[in-house]
């Protein structure tokens, strides 16, 4: 180790495992944790401090003196400078190693259990390709790398199609490829930036708040149709429609084409008037014999094939018979609500949103299942003792909070609904062990089984089941 005025280095730290937020994880000689981003588990790295405390260190690799034997050679050009695929460099068996371990010690370290059986977490069999939906931004600023940036050149035209560079905003990674979304995805997008740069469609420029074209998504179902959705900051109709005409001329798979003037500060576009230029402006997924629509504001699993799985085993997890009531908290669409509606006697949904009620109410029409409720309201207050007095206790309870889990006051109207059975998917396996501690007196943790929706990232999902003592 060494001190330099401005930045400690730390030398020769071998990396031994994968943090949190997909991190490396090393020690001192002194047996101090240091926190490392920039290389991969198994690595030997010289590492530059960017934050020191008592326990542990949190810096960057600078220099990298052994490789992994875990590498493999990233797929995308774009990798280290995108952000999205932040473990392409990974082989995947490893990456579902370090998903699976981090979800067990989540488990242990933060639930507070470990008598508990572990199912080997359920990869994705698609490891590329797998996304339904992405979304682009346009910039008259493309990021320029140092590369480009030291050799003084005039680069001209800085307009850029992709994805923002990771913390900063203003800066755009003009794409060309990208291996999460199965062409013509990549067609699409390149095709549009083509066309917009030689007919001088103005890009958006994010600090000034001014220009065309603004975002572009693309969203599609399991038999290939297409979606495009476009946000421009002002109405340009002319221009526009040449431009949407062009692109629906040049690829036959596009089934609708929507559009939403957005003069706002942000790119959401869930309080946006969403127009449709061709098309109905949706599509349908199908799972199972179930037919769920699709709108440019709709939430839906983006890993189609792994959502599919994961319906399956929630589904086998709670081992319906036919007779149970369910209730299904953070039901969004209703997707989970109307998997298991046709294996129990009564499903009873509730979340937050009125747009995903109102879609999980028309999916139960468009499916004929009689046998489900759903309810909206915040679900801290709406979960609450005049709710559970004015309908059927459950038999079954499942769970699917966002990232921060449920709220004390949800898990206290759990313990008192008492269900016999809780069976609880999650996005963020910490703040579901934080949850599962607040749950283990009454109940008892049987098993877990991981599951991999987003290979090539550090983001897994947790599938737990609970029985009452």
């Amino acid at each position: 180790m060494k001190n330099k005025k401005k930045n400690k280095i730390l030398e020769n730290i071998r990396l031994l495992s994968a943090g949190a937020k997909g991190v490396s994880v090393g020690k001192t000689e002194e047996g101090k944790t240091v926190i490392v981003s920039g290389a991969v588990p198994g690595d030997l790295v010289n590492v530059r401090v960017k934050k020191s405390k008592s326990n542990y260190f949190e810096g960057e690799a600078i220099e990298i003196l052994e490789y992994s034997e875990y590498r493999v050679e990233p797929k995308c050009i774009h990798f280290g400078t995108c952000g999205g695929c932040k473990w392409q460099n990974i082989a995947y068996e490893k990456q579902l190693d370090f998903k699976h371990s981090e979800v067990v010690n989540n488990i242990k370290r933060i639930g507070g259990v470990s008598d508990f059986e572990t199912i080997p977490i359920l990869g994705s069999k698609e490891q590329y390709f797998y996304r339904n939906k992405m979304e682009f931004s346009f910039s008259n600023s493309r990021w320029l790398t140092q590369y480009e940036i030291s050799s003084e050149e005039n680069f001209g035209n800085r307009d850029a199609l992709g994805f923002h560079i990771p913390g900063m905003w203003s800066k755009i990674l003009d794409l060309k490829e990208c291996y999460l979304q199965e062409d013509p995805s990549n067609p699409i997008r390149l095709a549009v930036k083509k066309y917009a740069v030689e007919n001088g469609l103005e890009f958006y420029d994010v600090k000034a708040q001014e220009g065309f074209l603004r975002t572009l998504m693309l969203r599609q179902n399991s038999k290939g149709d297409w979606m495009v959705l476009f946000q421009l900051y002002k109405e340009m109709e002319s221009e526009r429609i040449r431009l949407f005409d062009y692109l629906l001329s040049q690829f036959p798979q596009i089934k609708t084409l929507v559009f939403a003037i957005n003069p706002k500060g942000n790119d959401s576009i869930y309080d946006l008037d969403i127009q449709t230029y061709f098309g109905e402006g949706y599509l349908f997924e199908e799972m199972d014999g179930l037919q769920f629509k699709i709108g440019p504001k709709s939430f839906f699993q983006t890993n189609y094939k792994q959502a599919l799985e994961l319906y399956r085993k929630t589904l086998e997890f709670a081992d319906l018979s036919g007779d149970q009531v369910v209730y299904d908290l953070y039901t969004g669409t209703g997707t989970i609500a109307q998997y298991v509606a046709r294996n129990a006697k009564q499903v009873i949904g509730i979340e937050a949103v009125q747009e995903a009620i109102d879609a999980a109410k028309e999916h139960a029409e468009i499916n004929g299942l009689k046998n489900c409720t759903f309810y909206c309201g915040d679900m801290k207050d709406i979960f609450n003792d005049e709710f559970l007095a004015n309908h059927p206790k459950a038999d079954v309870l499942i769970t699917d909070p966002p990232r921060d889990g449920m709220h004390p006051k949800v898990v206290e109207q759990i313990l008192k609904l008492s269900p016999e059975k809780i069976v609880y998917v999650s996005c963020n396996s910490a703040t579901q062990a934080r949850d599962i501690a607040l749950l283990k007196d009454s109940y008892e943790l049987v098993k877990i089984l991981p599951v991999d929706m987003f290979p090539q990232t550090h983001h897994v999902e947790n599938i737990a089941l609970l029985l009452k003592k």
